[in-house]
């Protein structure tokens, strides 16, 4: 890991750019973080993009800061300046193209949207979270929260320093991946959006419920994708800290 960039926040919050290898991310922490009081590590996830997501970034960083929690991320494979995949993009154009006819989404251009990014994505954020608990002031437990469901599901179920995550209902979920739900057995706080545009209500509850976690929390919120409420944002960093304060 190698930091490229380093700005202190107007409410104390350290904000730091890095690259790991090639892949770039950020990485977050309070002023209160220091090599005798480490701060708790929450990894945000995102839907890729690092550049065009930072104001929501930034923002749930300094929330979770107020709170005491450090927050990292890292850029998705073939997102923001980072290579794509021909079979990626293919797989996308079909699910778009599907949705613009007003048909269904087959399982099959879900799993070839979803599963190799799951099977990329997921050891490089295990890396990061190597690089990033070795540094001074940024110590355990750690969450996991929001981005893409099936990567919060993979993590999960392989990543044993993941002790509570926040997982955001709304993307495609491979049938494979409802398998490995059933696995997870850490706290979970699930948010949905009752008339998200962008999901199937139906499946997103199915997964709630395929889900092997004792305790499991499923805030659903009428409103769109982008209409999550401030009321359910309080909710999920209440959820950390009980789990990693």
């Amino acid at each position: 890991m190698q930091f490229t960039s380093e700005r202190r926040l107007d409410d104390g919050v350290l904000e730091r750019d890095f690259t790991l290898g090639e892949i770039p991310g950020t990485l977050w922490a309070p002023g209160s973080a220091s090599a005798s009081a480490p701060a708790p590590l929450i990894l945000l996830g995102h839907p890729g993009g690092l550049r065009k997501m930072y104001p929501r970034l930034v923002g749930r960083a300094r929330h979770s800061a107020a709170e005491g929690f450090a927050t990292a991320t890292i850029e998705l494979p073939g997102s923001g300046d980072r290579p794509r995949s021909a079979a990626a993009e293919q797989a996308r154009a079909d699910l778009h193209r599907a949705l613009e006819a007003g048909e269904p989404v087959g399982e099959e251009i879900v799993d070839r949207l979803v599963l190799p990014l799951v099977e990329t994505a997921v050891p490089e954020w295990q890396a990061a979270l190597d690089a990033l608990l070795s540094l001074p002031g940024i110590g355990g437990p750690v969450g996991y929260s929001g981005g893409m469901i099936s990567i919060g599901i993979r993590l999960a179920v392989v990543e044993p320093r993941i002790a509570a995550a926040v997982l955001f209902a709304g993307s495609y979920v491979p049938r494979a991946l409802f398998e490995e739900a059933r696995r997870v057995t850490i706290p979970l706080h699930v948010l949905l959006q009752w008339d998200d545009e962008g999901n199937d209500r139906q499946r997103a509850l199915d997964l709630f419920d395929a889900f092997g976690s004792r305790e499991k929390t499923l805030n659903a919120n009428m409103g769109g994708h982008a209409g999550v409420p401030q009321s359910a944002g309080d909710a999920a960093a209440g959820f950390f800290t009980r789990h990693l304060g």
